[in-house]
């Protein structure tokens, strides 16, 4: 049984359980980047892009999170925005197959990864 409060909604409107054991324990490893693409390759980049997310949530237990994201401004400009358990996970999943497989499709047309963010999340204790 896990000690702490019980569920409650996050500014996401989703459900969360602080457990005793999870205080003080930040490990969420957060990256986003952005790729430009030609416009004539955005369905090619969306389509690796998606098939890598579906992939390594599916075969690596420390992917949390695999989101694709089209920029509001420019049609050909896209983010990932990923979430591992930890960095260890981040550093299987950059080792691993479908990273491999998705660099190899787009490699000759993106331009990126662009680094926007990369660290561990840092949670209120009091929250």
């Amino acid at each position: 049984m896990a000690l702490g409060r019980p569920a409650r909604a996050t500014h996401d409107g989703s459900r969360r359980t602080d457990t005793i054991a999870d205080k003080g324990r930040n490990t969420v490893y957060h990256i986003a980047v952005s790729f430009d693409v030609p416009a004539d390759r955005r369905d090619e980049f969306i389509a690796a892009a998606l098939e890598d997310g579906r992939n390594s949530a599916a075969d690596e237990p420390g992917t949390l999170r695999f989101e694709l994201i089209a920029d509001a401004d420019n049609p050909n400009r896209f983010y990932l925005n990923e979430a591992y358990a930890d960095e260890a996970a981040f550093d299987v999943h950059a080792k691993g197959p479908h990273f491999a497989r998705f660099f190899e499709i787009i490699e000759s047309f993106a331009e990126g990864p662009t680094w926007l963010v990369k660290g561990t999340r840092i949670e209120d204790p009091r929250a």
